[in-house]
C-alpha cells in the first residue's frame, strides 16, 4: 500500500475519533469541573477555619492579659469581698466552683483581714449551696479569719444556706431574708392530653424510672417517696441554719416554713444580726476600709471570645449544611 492509500485511512480514523469523543469527554469534563470546585471550596473553608481559630486564640490571649491588668492588686490590709449574685447553680455565676475559688483566694491573701460575702441571690441548688457552706467552715478553721455576710436585695433559700456559715449577718431593713424550705416544681399534662386524644407512649425498665414525667400520672406511692426526699433535704437545711445561727435564732412555727421576711423582721427573729452595708462592715467592723473584690469576673474580651466562638460554630454548621456535608 502506498502513501496515497494511507491518507484516506487516517482521515477516516480522525473523523471516527471526533465522532466518538462526545460519548466520554462530556462526563469526564464535568467530573473534572466538580473536582476542581470541591477543591476550591475545601481550600476556602481551610483558610476560613485557620483565620477563625487564629482570631479566637488572639482574643483568648487578649482576655488573659486584660484580666491580669484589670484585677485589683492587694496593697496592704483590706477587706476581701466575694459576691454571690443571681441563681446558685452549676453553670451560673454563683456556682460552687466560682464562689469557692474566690473564697480560697481571699482567705489565702495575707492582707485580707476578713472576708465579706455580699448577697443578691434568690437561692438555687442545695447541693451547690452546701458545697460552699462546707468550704467556708473549712477555710475559717484553717486561716482563722472572720467571715461576714452582707445582704443587699435578697438572700433567700440556697443563698441563706450559705450565709449562715458567716460569723455575723448584716442586712438592710428592706432586704429579703429566709425562705428556709425546699421546692420541686413541674407541670402535669395528663388531663390535657386525654382531652386532645393524645396518647403518651413511655417505655421504661424499672417501674419508677418515669417518675416525674409530666405526661404520665404520678402514683400516690411516687408522691410519698418524693415528699420523703424533700423532707430530708429540708431537715438538712434546718440543721445547717441551727448550726450557723445557734442561740441567736428565735424559732417559731413559721421559721422553717419557707416564708421570707424583710431585714427588720429577720433581725428580730435572729436570722440576721445587724443593719449594715458592705462599706459599713469594712470600715467599722473589719476596720479595713479598702475593699478588694476577689469574685471571678468575665471581662469584655472573654465575652467577645465566647460570642465569636458560638457564632463561628453556628455559621460553619449552617454553611456546611447548605453544601450538603451535614444532614
Amino acid at each position: 500500500m502506498n502513501s496515497q492509500d494511507e491518507i484516506p485511512t487516517l482521515a477516516v480514523t480522525s473523523q471516527t475519533a471526533q465522532a466518538a469523543a462526545p460519548a466520554w469527554s462530556g462526563p469526564l469534563e464535568q467530573l473534572a469541573r466538580d473536582y476542581l470546585r470541591d477543591r476550591r471550596t475545601d481550600r476556602r473553608w481551610r483558610v476560613f477555619f485557620r483565620l477563625a481559630w487564629a482570631t479566637l486564640f488572639a482574643l483568648a490571649i487578649w482576655a488573659s492579659f486584660a484580666a491580669r491588668s484589670t484585677t485589683s492588686v492587694p496593697s496592704g490590709p483590706h477587706t476581701a469581698l466575694v459576691e454571690v449574685r443571681g441563681e446558685i447553680a452549676p453553670d451560673a455565676e454563683a456556682s460552687a466552683e466560682n464562689v469557692v475559688a474566690a473564697l480560697r483566694a481571699a482567705f489565702e491573701d495575707e492582707g485580707a483581714q476578713a472576708v465579706v460575702l455580699r448577697f443578691n441571690s434568690p437561692g438555687g441548688s442545695p447541693v451547690q449551696a452546701g458545697l460552699i457552706n462546707d468550704e467556708i467552715y473549712r477555710l475559717k478553721a484553717l486561716h482563722k479569719k472572720k467571715v461576714y455576710a452582707v445582704i443587699e436585695e435578697s438572700c433567700a433559700s440556697g443563698a441563706y444556706y450559705i450565709a449562715v456559715a458567716a460569723d455575723e449577718i448584716y442586712a438592710d431593713k428592706a432586704s429579703i431574708v429566709g425562705s428556709i424550705g425546699v421546692m420541686m416544681d413541674g407541670f402535669g399534662f395528663t388531663g390535657t392530653m386525654g382531652k386532645l386524644g393524645i396518647e403518651r407512649r413511655l417505655l421504661t425498665a424499672g417501674q419508677n424510672k418515669g417518675i416525674g414525667d409530666p405526661f404520665s400520672p404520678m402514683s400516690e406511692k411516687q408522691k410519698a417517696y418524693t415528699q420523703v426526699m424533700l423532707d430530708q433535704i429540708h431537715q438538712q437545711f434546718i440543721d445547717v441554719v441551727k448550726q450557723g445561727r445557734g442561740k441567736r435564732l428565735k424559732i417559731t412555727p413559721e421559721t422553717f416554713s419557707g416564708l421570707y421576711w424583710n431585714g427588720e423582721q429577720a433581725i428580730a427573729m435572729g436570722l440576721a444580726d445587724h443593719f449594715g452595708s458592705l462599706d459599713y462592715v469594712a470600715r467599722e467592723v473589719v476596720q479595713a476600709a479598702e475593699i478588694i473584690d476577689y469574685t471571678p469576673k468575665e471581662n469584655v474580651a472573654e465575652r467577645l471570645a465566647k460570642r465569636f466562638g458560638a457564632s463561628m460554630g453556628a455559621g460553619a454548621v449552617s454553611a456546611l449544611r447548605s453544601i450538603g456535608s451535614i444532614r
